[in-house]
């Protein structure tokens, strides 16, 4: 049965976006923002000590270690309309918490996710589920509606130790940011991108957390273009195609030897989508 609606779907075919859609509950997104906050709690002195491009890095992938994760990226009502953009046979190619702190610099320089993900096609889409009230003042995501829509744009890789993006990549010109839009999400509503919509995200300016997690779902007949075979995890429907190398789901929410697994994991994943064509 479809979530979301025709004109939702004749949005996000136009737009290359939906914004808010419901994902959890309040009893729900407060039990996985308690996770979250104990997760970051036992790794606070790594954390201040971690640039801003690191740590992001440092809180990706966790879905692949942590049940409770795990749980998150395939609740049905985060699935559901996934399925109803990409069809039902669905993969987490990879996910990363945003988390911005008061008096993080941190900020996201405008791009497209395409250019660097060495896939072969467009039927990729990126949740991205909130866990604290996310708005322009505590630098919430935004897009420039249509852009996905136009050819690919230049961009060009920077040092920016403070831009959280793994390349610190941003465009090079062309580009009309007043026709920009806040993703402005409530606890536990989510949004939705396609993977070539041009999107950022301005610094923190007030003193309440942006926390939210972006995973990417992509349609099992996608293929990766890059060397080697990248690792996913099969969260709805089947793998009839084998484009990659399928993880089993965690079993624990906090299981020993946790750390060292998620950061062999995390560099496997950089290693796929850092690799050149």
């Amino acid at each position: 049965m479809a979530t979301l609606t025709a004109s939702q779907l004749s949005q996000y075919e136009r737009d290359g976006y939906l914004c808010p859609l419901p994902a959890l509950d309040q009893a729900e997104a407060s039990r996985f923002r308690g996770l979250f906050d104990r997760f970051l709690d036992q790794r606070a002195e790594q954390l201040a000590a971690t640039a801003a491009r690191n740590k992001y890095q440092f809180t990706s992938q966790m879905h692949y270690v942590y049940k409770w994760v795990w749980d998150l990226i395939t609740h049905p009502r985060v699935l559901d309309p996934i399925e109803d953009l990409l069809g039902p046979n669905i993969l987490a190619w990879d996910s990363n918490w945003f988390i911005k702190l008061p008096g993080d610099k941190t900020f996201v320089s405008w791009h497209q996710d395409g250019t660097y993900w060495n896939l072969d096609s467009a039927a990729v889409t990126t949740a991205w589920i909130a866990l604290s009230p996310v708005n322009p003042e505590n630098g919430c995501m935004r897009v420039i509606p249509g852009t996905h829509q136009q050819p690919q744009m230049a961009q060009r890789e920077t040092d920016s130790q403070d831009n959280a993006l793994s390349r610190g990549q941003e465009i090079v010109d062309g580009l009309d940011e007043s026709a920009a839009v806040d993703l402005v999400l409530n606890q536990g509503e989510m949004s939705l991108h396609h993977l070539w919509i041009v999107h950022g995200s301005e610094v923190i300016r007030s003193n309440e957390p942006r926390i939210g997690i972006a995973v990417r779902y992509i349609n099992t007949k996608v293929k990766y273009v890059g060397p080697g075979k990248p690792m996913v995890m099969l969260v709805r429907g089947r793998d009839d195609y084998g484009h990659f190398d399928l993880q089993d789901p965690p079993s624990e929410d906090r299981p020993a030897g946790a750390e060292d697994a998620h950061r062999e994991i995390i560099d496997r994943v950089r290693n796929a989508i850092m690799a050149e064509k």
